[in-house]
């Protein structure tokens, strides 16, 4: 019998600790790395449903796990119900879920008509979530981002709810806040999300440190708390040790060496920038030469060779345990050698009007394609 709600979640083992299905970023040595450091549940990166369902090439590079990779859902972007069921199909027998992706913001999705852009089309969303709650033997669960009225926000999660989603994760930004118009997540419009439904409810946004975990519980009442970003900086986000980053970046490269084909070089070279983001800045040379490695060796040889500048400057401890001051927005103030998170920079008034105005005039023009229905499902070139 197919489990559901908090039936559902607690087969699970009742997850606190979620890693963020992220394009080309949460792939299989990823998650066994998160899940070393108290992650309870991960998702794949996000599967385009049309590609994986008609070619296996796409499907054989991009999905990958094993035995010791669970629970793991597995999220899919479509616009189309049969579409999202043929590849659900497909992972069923491995997946514990499969999730509908309502949250994806980029210019990618909007030309495709899905992720964050399925907002403006509810009809398609519910068709969608009620075929795949009928016919399948693994739950439906969903991703979404919230409107600027709170009331809309809480319609929409019902709708959700009553077409037959399981689970259903918040992340509170709007659809127009990503990159530098980022900004900062609503934690009580999820708060009222999680109010107003009866299935498990998991909070996205704002997660900058462990501390962050309890306090967005606590201010939403939420299941669990789902990390992206924090987690791409910091995969040993979810325990309240800080780490150096040396010592997390060979971690990841064992995992990938102990399981060939969980990472592919581009996966590692991008994970690598990320972990290691406070202390590119200083070590310009090495900053240039992760930029130029072409292999797994090289990015191995990187690895050791920015260790042993951090060990000779810095000292060779793998854990930070010191004092820390922090600035008015909470952001710690840590030496170089630990995993911090990215703090953006706020656009100054002029740029941040020049960028809403270019995004208006994308809309628009969008707008009109739609209107002459020439918008149509594109195939992004996700292949490596």
């Amino acid at each position: 019998m197919k489990l559901g709600g908090y039936e559902f979640y607690k087969s699970l083992g009742s997850p606190k600790h979620l890693v963020a299905p992220m394009v080309e970023q949460s792939e299989l040595a990823w998650r066994l790395l998160s899940r070393k450091y108290n992650a309870h549940l991960t998702y794949t990166p996000m599967f385009h449903a049309k590609l994986f369902s008609e070619n296996q090439k796409y499907r054989q590079e991009n999905w990958i796990y094993n035995e010791s990779d669970k629970p793991l859902i597995v999220q899919f972007c479509a616009n189309d119900p049969a579409c999202f069921l043929n590849a659900a199909k497909l992972v069923q027998d491995v997946a514990c879920a499969v999730d509908l992706n309502l949250g994806c913001p980029q210019g990618i999705a909007k030309r495709g008509h899905y992720g964050a852009f399925l907002m403006d089309d509810w009809d398609t969303i519910s068709s969608i979530v009620k075929l795949a709650h009928k016919e399948l033997s693994i739950p439906i669960t969903c991703k979404i981002r919230i409107y600027p009225e709170l009331e809309k926000t809480i319609r929409y999660a019902k709708m959700l709810e009553e077409s037959g989603c399981q689970m259903l994760t918040v992340h509170g930004r709007f659809r127009e806040q990503k990159g530098q118009m980022t900004g900062i997540a609503d934690w009580k419009q999820i708060a009222e999300v999680k109010k107003a439904v009866s299935i498990p409810v998991f909070a996205n946004g704002n997660i900058m440190y462990y501390k962050d975990i309890e306090k967005c519980m606590e201010a939403t009442g939420v299941d669990g708390v789902m990390s992206a970003e924090g987690n791409l900086y910091n995969p040993a986000i979810f325990q309240p040790v800080q780490y150096s980053s040396w010592f997390l970046a060979e971690e990841y490269l064992d995992i990938i060496k102990q399981h060939p084909g969980s990472a592919d070089f581009a996966q590692a070279k991008a994970h690598l920038f990320k972990i290691f983001h406070s202390a590119l800045p200083i070590y310009t040379d090495l900053r240039e030469k992760l930029s130029t490695v072409r292999s797994m060796e090289e990015i191995v040889e990187f690895t050791q060779a920015i260790k042993d500048r951090l060990i000779a400057d810095y000292g060779s401890a793998s854990i930070f345990d010191g004092e820390y001051k922090t600035d008015g927005r909470g952001v710690r103030e840590l030496p170089v050698w630990v995993v911090q998170p990215y703090i953006r920079k706020p656009l100054p008034a002029q740029e941040q009007k020049k960028d809403q105005t270019i995004e208006k005039r994308k809309t628009d023009e969008q707008d009109q394609k739609k209107k002459k229905g020439t918008l149509l499902l594109t195939q992004p070139n996700w292949t490596r």
